[in-house]
């Protein structure tokens, strides 16, 4: 009778520990996949004419930000880019990914300081670049 209890014990704590691993322990590849992606298309929105809704403020992430962990920043660039609504279908690809990466149903965002949408797709493609690199040499030690 104590075994089935025992094991599932032993199923709920590997389930919570897998959960709260940070996102370099997640599926590494699937990750930098994503990563990859984002940024690409980050550099395929900036190298148009225009990025589309350049005008248009977002919420300011602090990627630099050391207090927050990087599924709280993922979540953040992820809400702040859906509040972009007249061109949903050119950030939507962007959104998919960062939603898949941090795995949140919602985090908090402050609207008190706002960038123009221009000039926060640069930071938010720096801040992916960089944990792929992390991803990469965490790979391959």
């Amino acid at each position: 009778m104590f075994s089935p209890l025992k094991a599932a014990f032993a199923l709920l704590y590997l389930a919570e520990l897998i959960s709260s691993r940070p996102l370099t322990t997640t599926s590494s590849t699937a990750s930098r996949l994503k990563l990859s992606e984002i940024t690409h298309r980050i550099q395929q929105l900036n190298t148009g004419v225009q990025v589309p809704c350049n005008d248009t403020r977002v919420a300011q992430v602090a990627f630099t930000d050391r207090k927050l962990s990087e599924h709280d920043l993922l979540c953040q660039a992820a809400t702040a880019l859906a509040k972009v609504t007249r061109c949903k279908n050119d950030y939507e690809p962007l959104i998919i990914n960062l939603k898949s990466l941090h795995g949140k149903a919602g985090c908090s965002l402050s609207t008190d300081n706002e960038i123009y949408l221009r000039n926060f797709l640069p930071e938010l493609g720096n801040f992916t670049q960089a944990l792929y690199r992390r991803l990469s040499t965490t790979a391959a030690n």
